[in-house]
């Protein structure tokens, strides 16, 4: 599918790389953003003629389902959902600053907000035209690591939704796809990790994967780690595991 002239909708779109993102697209594209109440928000709908924002908090589920009842209201068909936003806490389990609420905030951002969204918003993505679904997930999608357990469960869950998705709509207009982060350099990894690539560039090679055919786009180190665990599992699981 060639991105140019489609009505693409995109959570998180305020900060990170759901802004690289909307940069990148904005210009030959309709853009509706899904994403909280923050400054971010605010300071986009300032800076981009033509975004259309729907606020929710996709850790509220009834606020995801208002959102997204008036974007099927609106009657615009959906070239593309990007199920991008998410969020990370790192705190182990035995940690004394490990905070109970976050599972369910995590989980329901991370993982039922995504299942709900792409339910809810089928009656606009289900037309004649081509259509697609793009899932961020990350590389701990793949093999987990030390900290952030919930966040990693979350992304491993994400990966077979997005596989049995694809089986389900295989013989529909939409097409699945998701894409394998590395560690970028936003917010949220802020004082974590090294050699981090930015959000410009993992949302350019984004970008250039939903062009291209494949249901994955393995973005920078990804295509390194993928190729571990294939010929070094246990390799793989032992980088990962202190990442």
């Amino acid at each position: 599918m060639t991105i140019v002239g489609k009505h693409i909708v995109l959570t998180g779109g305020a900060s990170g790389l759901g802004l690289e993102l909307l940069k990148q697209l904005h210009n030959e594209n309709e853009i509706s953003v899904i994403a909280r109440a923050s400054t971010g928000l605010d300071n986009l709908r300032r800076s981009f003629d033509g975004v259309h924002v729907y606020e929710a908090d996709l850790a509220d589920l009834q606020s995801v389902e208002t959102a997204a009842d008036l974007l099927v209201r609106s009657g615009k068909k959906i070239d593309v959902l990007i199920n991008n936003a998410a969020v990370q806490y790192t705190p182990h389990f035995l940690a004394e600053d490990f905070r109970y609420e976050t599972i369910k905030r995590e989980i329901d951002i991370n993982f039922t907000s995504v299942c709900s969204l792409i339910y809810l918003l089928l009656p606009n993505l289900l037309q004649p035209n081509p259509s697609m679904i793009v899932n961020i997930n990350s590389g701990l999608g793949l093999v987990p690591k030390t900290s952030s357990a919930v966040y990693c469960a979350t992304k491993g869950a994400l990966n077979l939704l997005s596989k049995s998705l694809a089986y389900q709509l295989e013989s529909t207009n939409i097409e699945v796809k998701q894409v394998f982060l590395p560690l970028l350099d936003t917010a949220m990894t802020k004082g974590r990790g090294a050699a981090k690539i930015s959000a410009g560039q993992a949302s350019a090679e984004i970008i250039g994967g939903m062009q291209e055919p494949g249901d994955t786009i393995d973005v920078g180190k990804v295509k390194l780690l993928r190729l571990i665990l294939r010929i070094a599992p246990r390799l793989a699981q032992t980088i990962m595991k202190a990442g």
